[in-house]
């Protein structure tokens, strides 16, 4: 037999061996399944703003669901709750009358508190036993205190419980939901400790209240009582709470407002640009608050035209004392028409008159611009009129006869009575605004009272119908508080009212001393 060499054997064998080889090698990769491409991992600050997202509506959740609690209140039930909030603070609604709100804290939750009714047998318990009133204060506080605890605990759970809820829907991952849960409670215990931290205890003594406008002054309380009574948080929220039950108990009887009989009340009025709306809110207010002198810094007018003096007809009829001085709209001829009218007093050239135990001197606007054009060296001529009002109101002193309350059109003219009388007031802006000025006078700028007459719809919205009740105590005719008056501008219906008082007013402070003796620059401070 021939031998086959050995290299031949070598690839036959070889190529027998391939087609398995093959065969094994194909299997091998087809059982081997491909590894896929990893997904790209969200970033870091994406994945933390989606749990904050998170947390935050799922708190807020929380919250709406199961975060108040009903607490009685001495003979009230309310309702406390706790809601997110970009300027926090406190909210009492107050149905069907409006709501009262406070400025008692910065921090992004706040605090709503509703009165939701009268409880008949605790009302009728202080019926019979009214000594039970003098223990009623300390008795709302304790409430008070009952209802914020345990509101502290419920938004607690609400918050965890509703952070944790939707974090597992969305995760579905325990963890996660977990974390969720966690941070909510960290951001409710920080916000508690910033609400803490800016504790305005004094707030209530600055309210501001929003809804029927007559019930208002029963709410806020009078200037004496407000500046002399009022000295702790808990206390001011007693006593509201004691008010608002007066007015449960008159039903749909409206209280009277009662006005300390030693405090003066003057209401500011300017720029009415001939709204015949203004009359009808004027006389209301001045029958509402007891007004004792109405003063008008101006603008009465549009055009000053003999054919508009008509619309001032209404002011004879108001109840009480005019005081006017004369603004850029109103002309000579409206000056001369308001001079012939009784119970009207116009001042000008810093003449001066006392009405209601208080001295008023005031100077008309040194221009007349009804088609509100802009006339050179406009500015230097009311200094210089602002000049002469301070050179007289210099003169009443010396003469022992002090000017209480300046009066001037245009804010220019007013600073320059700097230093020469407690306080002055103007208007001319269209918006309210107050300052006290370098040598201690206080500068009040009333918004309009007209609501900006036709120029209303000039702009996107309504200007607002804005006045003020100023109140000052008889002994020393200096003023203690004031109510900022803000109705609804055209086609609009709200109203409200938000107390203020002096800074030397206001419990613990020190009297401010009067206005500097020293003579005033003749430029504006």
């Amino acid at each position: 037999m021939a031998r086959v060499p050995s290299a031949v054997m070598n690839v036959r064998h070889r190529l027998r061996r391939g087609p398995r080889a093959l065969t094994r090698r194909h299997r091998t990769h087809r059982s081997t399944p491909a590894t896929p491409a990893l997904a790209p991992r969200p970033r870091p600050l994406v994945r933390a703003l989606g749990l904050v997202t998170v947390v935050v509506l799922g708190a807020w959740l929380g919250l709406l669901v199961v975060g108040n609690v009903r607490v009685p209140v001495g003979p009230m039930d309310t309702t406390m709750t706790l809601r997110p909030s970009l300027t926090g603070g406190t909210k009492i609604n107050v149905s069907p009358l409006g709501a009262l709100q406070l400025d008692s804290h910065t921090a992004p939750v706040r605090l709503d508190v509703n009165v939701d009714q009268l409880d008949p047998d605790r009302s009728q318990a202080l019926v019979d036993h009214p000594e039970r009133l003098s223990g009623l204060q300390d008795e709302v506080t304790r409430d008070i205190a009952h209802g914020t605890a345990d509101l502290a605990v419920r938004s607690g759970v609400a918050v965890v419980t509703g952070a944790t809820a939707l974090g597992l829907a969305v995760y579905r991952r325990p963890r996660r939901a977990l974390a969720a849960g966690g941070l909510a409670l960290a951001l409710l215990a920080a916000s508690g400790g910033t609400a803490y931290a800016t504790w305005n205890p004094d707030s209530v003594l600055e309210p501001k209240f929003s809804g029927l406008l007559s019930s208002a002054p029963s709410l806020v309380g009078n200037a004496r009582s407000i500046v002399t009574e009022f000295d702790v948080y808990q206390k001011e929220l007693a006593r509201l709470v004691t008010n608002v039950t007066k007015l449960y108990d008159a039903t749909s009887t409206l209280p009277a407002y009662q006005p300390d009989p030693t405090t003066i009340r003057v209401l500011h009025v300017s720029d009415i640009h001939l709204n015949p709306a203004s009359w009808k809110i004027i006389a209301s207010l001045v029958e509402q608050y007891r007004v004792d002198v109405i003063v008008d810094s101006g603008d009465t007018m549009d055009h000053g035209t003999a054919a508009e003096n008509g619309f001032l007809d209404p002011i004879e009829d108001l109840g009480a004392p005019y005081v006017w001085v004369r603004g850029n709209h109103d002309s000579l001829v409206t000056q001369r028409y308001l001079e012939r009218m009784r119970n009207v007093h116009v001042l000008d050239d810093g003449r001066a008159t006392t009405i209601a135990g208080l001295r008023f001197a005031g100077i008309g606007d040194p221009q007349f611009t009804p088609d509100r054009s802009k006339t050179s060296g406009a500015e230097q001529s009311q200094e210089l009129a602002g000049a002469r009002l301070a050179s007289a109101l210099r003169d009443q002193r010396a003469a022992g006869t002090p000017v209480d309350v300046a009066i001037a059109h245009e804010p220019s003219a007013a600073r320059e009575a700097d230093g020469t009388v407690p306080l002055v007031l103007a208007g001319h802006l269209h918006h309210e605004e107050t300052e006290v000025m370098k040598y201690g006078t206080r500068l009040r700028i009333e918004g309009s009272t007209g609501g900006s007459g036709l120029r209303a719809v000039e702009g996107e919205y309504p200007d607002p119908i804005e006045t003020s009740i100023l109140y000052f105590d008889r002994d020393t005719r200096r003023l203690q508080a004031w109510d900022s008056i803000e109705l609804g501008g055209l086609g609009l219906t709200t109203a409200e009212v938000s107390r203020h008082l002096p800074r030397e007013n206001q419990p613990g402070a020190t009297p401010s001393p009067s206005p500097s003796t020293a003579t005033p620059s003749t430029t504006s401070p």
